[in-house]
């Protein structure tokens, strides 16, 4: 943290950083010349545009008027409107800032670095990618911008996601967005994301039966299938590319499936013996019929479309939130709803474990040191990071689209309800609330009347208490490029056909055959050696964890 009265010494950066050959990068041999203005001894910044104050946001003080900085986001659906909409055009007025964005993918992306003509700002998606592990060749560390542009920053920062996220010179370079912390879990600030549901008609016809151990889920399972002939009777996620639906981790997290061995070492919760006997009772429940062989080749639009005429009679479900619009139009449409109820427990008495995002978030937001204006860059981070930009992505500016209740609880004008409900295209279009997530956090969508939708209140409700961060299995896959990484990789495809495999199983034979041969896998890929890695990794995290 920021000390009182620290002074920030100039010192020189001259040197010009070749970004070198990096997995996915290109071979650049283009470099990145460093563009900042370093802050003297008196804290004064370029010739007196302004003078640091650890206790005042800096673009509150700077006096510069008008800066652009070009973004660019690795994903093609992100808006790339800038101060057209309510959120952008506060921050525009407030930071003198326009910003031009642009967008694509990972060829584009390699292309910056190929040719050294770097983004001003550069947003990724995987903290364990090779451009975001070799951040200091290319991009600032946030510690130096703040020192000498931004002392303020310290404040408004987490201090567990800027320990996360240091390299090896113990610095920091990019800063995540949903970066959920020890406290954040502990204070009761982030709501589960998955939830074992039922519908409610269902779930009253059929006597409000406990699901919690095997036999009273395929018994509960038979009852809907026998008074509802043309529902699903046990339904789950989509199966996606090298994916598990919410039949791998979702499940092994609600039977409380251990992270790690009791010597802190990699734990393989896909062979956990607790977690293989549900999906042999999974396998029970197909070979009855209770579950359809489109659930296994659906996409997801296909998926949420039978969610949405409530065509499953419970569901395994992951990502609530992404669900909501389509749990809504199917209570909407009928009446009913889903609920969520103690779904598939532990047979050996562990208790539930939910996960949610952990310190790594999602987005992933660094300044290039190409960057045209570091020091409003860095003021931009902390105004999104400080609780009044958090307000402002999140329910936009006072008396415009909310007011402020009895109950200091943020809740959303009546023009943007309606706007909200009658055209939501619209409502995205010039409100932008809750849209521009760069640095968003799930903490601050408690502090609104509205701030999800009633389909899903109850089910967020019955997972309190049981969220467990994740933290040490956190990005402890094998670095990017090693053989060890392709093995990997070569498992999780694997294993994701391996699962619908067993869940499809014509008998126990063929269950316990299909279990061998991935076994056999394993040992024909280096798992050995992956394990090895994976602990190493873990055992870092803890040390990130206990900083």
């Amino acid at each position: 943290m920021m000390k009182k009265g620290r002074r920030v010494v100039a010192f020189a950066m001259l040197s010009t950083l070749a970004l070198g050959t990096m997995t996915g990068c290109g071979d650049s041999k283009s470099s990145a010349g460093e563009k900042m203005v370093l802050t003297g001894e008196d804290g004064v910044v370029e010739n007196g545009r302004y003078t640091l104050d650890e206790n005042v946001p800096a673009w509150q003080l700077d006096t510069k008027e008008n800066t652009t900085l070009s973004w660019y986001v690795n994903a093609d659906w992100w808006n790339t409107e800038w101060g057209n909409d309510v959120v952008t055009k506060k921050i525009q007025e407030d930071l003198k800032l326009d910003v031009e964005f642009s967008v694509g993918d990972d060829t584009k992306l390699n292309t910056f670095f190929a040719s050294g003509d770097m983004p001003d700002i550069i947003t990724v998606f995987d903290a364990n990618s090779s451009i975001a592990q070799k951040a200091d060749t290319w991009a600032y560390s946030l510690q130096d911008l703040a020192d000498n542009y931004d002392p303020y920053f310290y404040k408004v920062a987490a201090e567990d996601t800027l320990n996360w996220f240091k390299l090896a010179d113990d610095k920091t370079y990019g800063y995540a967005n949903y970066s959920n912390t020890v406290a954040d879990y502990e204070n009761g600030d982030i709501e589960a994301s998955s939830a074992f549901v039922i519908r409610d008609d269902v779930y009253e016809a059929i006597g409000k039966p406990e699901m919690k151990t095997q036999e009273q889920f395929i018994s509960a399972l038979n009852d809907i299938k026998s008074k509802y002939p043309d529902l699903v009777p046990f339904g789950f996620n989509n199966f996606e590319t090298d994916g598990t639906s919410s039949l791998g981790d979702i499940l092994q997290d609600y039977l409380g499936v251990p992270l790690e061995n009791a010597d802190n070492s990699f734990y393989d919760r896909n062979l956990d013996e607790d977690y293989l006997s549900w999906i042999k009772t999974i396998n029970e429940a197909y070979r009855a019929g209770l579950i359809n062989d489109d659930s296994f080749t659906d996409d997801n639009t296909a998926w949420q479309e039978k969610l949405s005429i409530g065509k499953y009679g419970c569901v395994m479900m992951a990502g609530v939130p992404q669900q909501s619009g389509f749990l809504t139009q199917f209570t909407n449409d009928t009446g009913h709803k889903y609920i969520a109820i103690d779904g598939p427990q532990s047979t050996v008495g562990n208790e539930p474990k939910l996960n949610q995002a952990g310190l790594s978030g999602w987005m992933v937001t660094y300044i290039s040191k190409t960057c045209s204006d570091p020091a409003k860059a860095i003021q931009l981070y902390t105004y999104l990071l400080s609780d009044e930009g958090q307000i402002l992505t999140t329910y936009g500016v006072e008396g415009e689209t909310y007011t402020i209740n009895s109950e200091g609880l943020y809740e959303l004008t009546d023009e943007a309800k309606k706007l909200q409900v009658e055209d939501n295209d619209r409502f995205k279009k010039e409100m932008r609330l809750a849209e521009f997530i760069p640095f968003g956090h799930d903490k601050y969508r408690k502090l609104g009347v509205d701030a999800f939708p009633e389909s899903i209140v109850q089910i967020q409700q019955w997972g309190r208490g049981k969220l467990y961060h994740h933290y040490i299995i956190e990005n402890i896959d094998p670095d990017a490029g090693t053989a060890e990484a392709r093995a990997n990789a070569a498992i999780k495809t694997n294993w994701s056909s391996t699962l619908v495999s067993l869940i499809r199983a014509t008998d126990d034979a063929t269950f316990d055959s299909t279990l061998s041969a991935y076994k056999q896998f394993l040992s024909d890929n280096s798992w050995d050696d992956i394990v090895k890695i994976k602990t190493e990794k873990m055992q870092r995290n803890a040390e990130k964890i206990e900083d």
